[in-house]
C-alpha cells in the first residue's frame, strides 16, 4: 500500500480509501465486514462515510452505513486506533435530515456529529468533513453558477464551532466535500487569520470522465498542501468497462439505480471517452479499472482515491491497483483522449 500525508498533519492515510455508500443498500452487513477486514489486512487504513448514507439516499437508509461500521468496530475494538475514520455531516436539502436545514453550526452540528458518533459506536472522528456546501453552488454535475443570497452560516461561525468539538475531543481534523475554489481558499483564509481549524482535504469527483478538478483546485491543493480525497474515480463503474455497447449487468449500480446516477454521465461524449480508454488498457495490457484509479492516484494534488466495490472481486482488484504502473506513453495517450473529449461527464 502507499500513503500520503493528510493535509499538512503527521497522519499518514493510504492512496486507496474505502468507501462504504453502498453498505445498507447493495451490500448487507455480513458483506461489508468482509470488506472491512479484508480492506485493513491490506493497509487500507483510510474508510470514509457519511450520515446521509447508504446510497441512494432514502429515509429508511438514512445512518445505515454508519451503524454498520459502528458494529464492525464494537466487534473489533482494538483495530479501531488503525483506522483513520472519515465520516460527513450533510449540508441542506433533504427534509429527513434536520426537517431540510443548515446543519454546520449551533445545535443541529451538535446533533449531526453526536448521532454519527454513536451510530459508529466511536469517541472520536478522526476527519469530519462538510458533505457539500450550505451556500448555492454548481456541484453535483451542475454546469453554470446561479447566484443566490440565501441563507447559510458564516464560514468563520461554522470553523468556530468545529473549534470546539475539536478541543472536547470529538474530532481530530476537518475537510471539505464538494467545495468550489472560492469555498476552500476562504476557509484556508479564516483559519490564517482567526486561528481556527484548518481544513486538510477536499473530497470531489475526479476521474477520467471528469478532470475538472484540475481546472483551479489542483493548484490550491498543492500549494495549500490540501489535497484532494477523490470520489467517483470509476465514474459509478463506467470506467470498469462493463457498461461498453449498452451492456447492463444484473444488480449493478446503474441496472438498480439508472435514474440516479446517470444524470452525470449520461452525456453525448461519455461513451465515445469510455471506449477511447478501454483500447489504451487492452493495448498496454491494463486492468481498466486498476488504469483509471492509477491514474488518479498519480495526481501530484490526490491524497486519496475512494474505491467503492460491491464484490470482493471488485475490492481486490481495486485495492491491487496501487501496484500498477502507468508508462508515459499510457499518460500521452490519456491526454490524447481528454484533448478529444474534454470532460465529458463535468
Amino acid at each position: 500500500m502507499n500513503y500520503r500525508k493528510l493535509g499538512n498533519t503527521d497522519l499518514n492515510v493510504s492512496t486507496i480509501c474505502l468507501g462504504t455508500m453502498t453498505w445498507g443498500e447493495q451490500n448487507s452487513q455480513e458483506e461489508a465486514f468482509e470488506q472491512m477486514d479484508f480492506a485493513l489486512d491490506q493497509g487500507v487504513n483510510f474508510w470514509d462515510t457519511a450520515e446521509l448514507y447508504a446510497v441512494p439516499p432514502k429515509p429508511k437508509t438514512y445512518g445505515l452505513t454508519e451503524e454498520i461500521m459502528g458494529n464492525w468496530f464494537e466487534k473489533n475494538k482494538k483495530e479501531r486506533g488503525k483506522i483513520v475514520l472519515a465520516t460527513k455531516v450533510s449540508g441542506p436539502g433533504r427534509s429527513w435530515i434536520r426537517n431540510g436545514k443548515n446543519s454546520f453550526f449551533g445545535k443541529n452540528l451538535i446533533e449531526a456529529l453526536d448521532s454519527s458518533l454513536k451510530r459508529l459506536k466511536t469517541d472520536y472522528i478522526d476527519l469530519y468533513q462538510l458533505h457539500w456546501p450550505e451556500r448555492n453552488v454548481n456541484n453535483f454535475g451542475k454546469l453554470g453558477y446561479e447566484h443566490k443570497e440565501n441563507n447559510w452560516n458564516q464560514f468563520e461561525d461554522v470553523l468556530g464551532d468545529l473549534k470546539k468539538h475539536i478541543e472536547n475531543g470529538k474530532i481530530r481534523y476537518v475537510g471539505l466535500s464538494n467545495e468550489t475554489p472560492w469555498g476552500v481558499i476562504n476557509y484556508l483564509q479564516l483559519s490564517k487569520d482567526k486561528d481556527l481549524p484548518r481544513m486538510m482535504s477536499v473530497q470531489n469527483p475526479y476521474n477520467l470522465l471528469n478532470r475538472s478538478y484540475e481546472i483551479g483546485l489542483s493548484e490550491i491543493s498543492i500549494r495549500e498542501k490540501i489535497g484532494c480525497l477523490s470520489y467517483s474515480p470509476l465514474a459509478s463503474g463506467y470506467l470498469s468497462g462493463k457498461y461498453r455497447n449498452g451492456a447492463l449487468p444484473k444488480g449493478s449500480r446503474i441496472e438498480r439505480d439508472g435514474d440516479f446516477w446517470n444524470y452525470r454521465y449520461k452525456t453525448p461524449n461519455m461513451a465515445n471517452a469510455v471506449e477511447e480508454y478501454y483500447k489504451i488498457s487492452k493495448k498496454y495490457n491494463l486492468d481498466m479499472s486498476q488504469m483509471s484509479l492509477k491514474f488518479c492516484e498519480v495526481q501530484d494534488f490526490m491524497t486519496s482515491v475512494i474505491i467503492g466495490a460491491t464484490t470482493m472481486e471488485q475490492l481486490k482488484t481495486n485495492i491491487e491497483s496501487v501496484k500498477v504502473k502507468l508508462a508515459d506513453e499510457v499518460i500521452n495517450e490519456i491526454k490524447k483522449v481528454q484533448k478529444k473529449y474534454p470532460n465529458p461527464c463535468p
